[in-house]
């Protein structure tokens, strides 16, 4: 068995994952792995059109951090920790013009400063963006800066299989060499956690990568560390009809309106004010009530209504929306210049996830453990993610966890492997190439993915998200007899991807027991039995965690510092 030895292991090499990496490589004599399932440059984060969240104040200088604050506070339905928000809000600006030295083409005004556009829930246009393409150019540029720092090493097309620890401080990691079939450990003093998303549960309708498995909050919840706010689960309304494929905010920041089969611009009936930029979960429940009530074209699941560019003109189309426009034609047929596109709510975004303590280190429960961008809950998000708050999240707190294991690391010595923690993940790779069964592991997963659209939902209650418990628990244990047919060690797809329905599994159940339990509406949660929010028994965050292999659930107060919580109206 192999142990490589480094003072910080990034499990991730995302936005999150480079960001927090860069800034712990600064002191030349830390060295530092980044492990990544999948070469950096296909990173998720690459997937993110529509820009950033900064109050720079360059269309409209009355913008500033508070109201970018207010803003995310207010759209996450109150249920934010308002100092995170305060703190990402007021660092926004610095790390816009720090990419912008590093190389982000950042698109531009006319007189040369940093182009900014309206995005939904904001109550000025504090956008920044690169065409439609700025997560991709922000993680090429990332990716440059890492390789330029000497003391980073990159393991690409690794899985994460396990933490090792020993209760109290995290000793490493296990992880699975996808070229070749080895388990290799990485022995740490610190681990983060950047793993991305897990909107892939919902199998059949989601904008995530097919690699958006969760991998890092499973293994934490696995290791004992809580998850925080997993319930809350964002759908963009704008994903293209047959196959959910995003269809940036972008697209309505730039003035795009949404029809129904009459013509009617429909979101004057629910966000009159803000029409087409209210936050993500109304704009979605708005499109779903459009097709319950006969409005949409088509029914059923197939059902869908309009987003109209086309008033935009074409020069404007193909400046600022280029990417937006060639999937149009390439995944519906259909030219925004000149045609409407077919689009309905797709599963995108986890407001929820690893529990992390302290806003200003990314720290979780267990000590040398970090965790960083969309695997990680600060709280920033709340119940509902402003469009253009997420890339802005990953970098600010990317930085400053990076920052915090740097000294961390400098503090601390290693933990000493038993030899157990390092044959484990060998030993588990072993049993399952032997493992025997009649079950078929596509058939479970679409069957996760049934049981995820349909009963855990844009809509939910009572009785849809009790069965979806006990059927996720139920295909859990049939995950136990899916057998690996492929017994090769090279590149073994197989292996991997059911590595990824445990992890997948594991989540939507919890998800499925926070929903359960949280008896109201917020923001992405959307109950039909408890239609009203409810301050008084639910304005706390959950907690979900495995004890004696069971899933527990616990809550804590959100933390309130200026903005009392009042009806969200747009």
């Amino acid at each position: 068995m192999s142990v490589k030895r480094y003072d910080a292991v990034v499990v991730g090499g995302g936005g999150a994952g480079l960001r927090t990496a860069i800034e712990i490589a600064r002191d030349p004599h830390i060295r530092v792995a980044v492990v990544s399932k999948v070469y950096p440059t296909r990173s998720h984060t690459g997937a993110a059109q529509g820009g950033m969240n900064a109050a720079l104040g360059n269309v409209i200088p009355d913008d500033n951090p508070e109201a970018h604050a207010f803003d995310t506070i207010k759209g996450s339905d109150f249920l934010a920790d308002q100092d995170a928000v305060f703190f990402m809000t007021e660092k926004a600006p610095e790390i816009i013009y720090e990419l912008d030295r590093w190389g982000v083409p950042f698109s531009r005004l006319e007189d040369g400063r940093i182009a900014q556009r309206p995005f939904g829930g904001a109550s000025f246009p504090r956008t920044v963006f690169a065409a439609d393409k700025t997560g991709h150019v922000l993680l090429h540029t990332l990716f440059e800066q890492a390789l330029s720092k000497d003391n980073i090493d990159f393991y690409n097309e690794f899985f994460l299989l396990d933490l090792i620890h020993d209760g109290e401080r995290v000793k490493g990691v296990s992880i699975y060499d996808i070229k070749n079939g080895e388990v290799l450990v990485l022995q740490a003093k610190a681990v983060v956690l950047a793993t991305g998303g897990f909107a892939r549960i919902y199998w059949f309708r989601s904008t995530n990568a097919i690699g958006n498995t969760g991998d890092g909050q499973a293994v934490a919840l696995r290791s004992g560390v809580p998850l925080k706010d997993v319930e809350f689960i964002q759908f963009h309304p704008t994903g293209l009809a047959k196959t959910g494929i995003l269809l940036s905010e972008a697209c309505r920041g730039e003035g795009g309106y949404l029809v129904n089969k009459l013509g009617e611009r429909f979101m004057k009936r629910y966000a009159p004010e803000k029409m087409e930029l209210a936050p993500r979960d109304m704009v979605s429940r708005a499109i779903e009530y459009e097709i319950r009530e006969g409005r949409g074209v088509g029914e059923g699941a197939r059902a869908y209504v309009y987003l109209d560019l086309r008033h935009l003109g074409e020069e404007r189309i193909k400046e600022r929306l280029p990417q937006v426009r060639q999937l149009a034609i390439d995944f519906e047929g259909v030219d925004p210049v000149k045609d409407l596109v077919p689009i309905r709510p797709t599963a995108h975004y986890c407001m929820g996830g690893i529990h992390v303590v302290d806003y200003r280190t990314s720290e979780t429960p267990l000590k040398g453990l970090y965790a960083v961008g969309e695997c990680a809950c600060v709280s920033v998000h709340g119940a509902n993610r402003l469009g253009g708050n997420s890339l802005t999240e990953l970098i600010v707190f990317g930085k400053f966890a990076g920052i915090a294991v740097r000294e961390f690391v400098k503090e601390v010595d290693y933990l000493e492997l038993t030899e157990g923690e390092v044959n484990k993940g060998r030993e588990f790779i072993e049993d399952l190439m032997k493992r025997e069964g009649e079950e078929n592991l596509a058939h479970v997963r679409a069957q996760m993915g049934e049981i995820t659209w349909a009963k855990m939902g844009i809509f939910r209650d009572e009785e849809s998200l009790r069965s979806a418990y006990e059927e996720l628990s139920e295909l859990l244990e049939r995950w136990e007899r899916i057998p690996v047919v492929d017994k090769s060690k090279v590149f073994n797809t197989n292996l991997i991807e059911l590595l990824e329905l445990r992890n997948m599994l594991e989540l939507a159940r919890a998800v499925a027991l926070c929903a359960l339990n949280r008896r109201e509406s917020r923001g992405g949660h959307s109950r039909e039995d408890y239609p009203e929010r409810d301050d008084e028994n639910f304005l706390k965050h959950s907690l979900v965690y495995y004890e004696n292999g069971e899933l527990k659930l616990d809550y804590i107060p959100v933390r309130i510092t200026k903005y009392q919580p009042t009806e969200r109206k747009y």
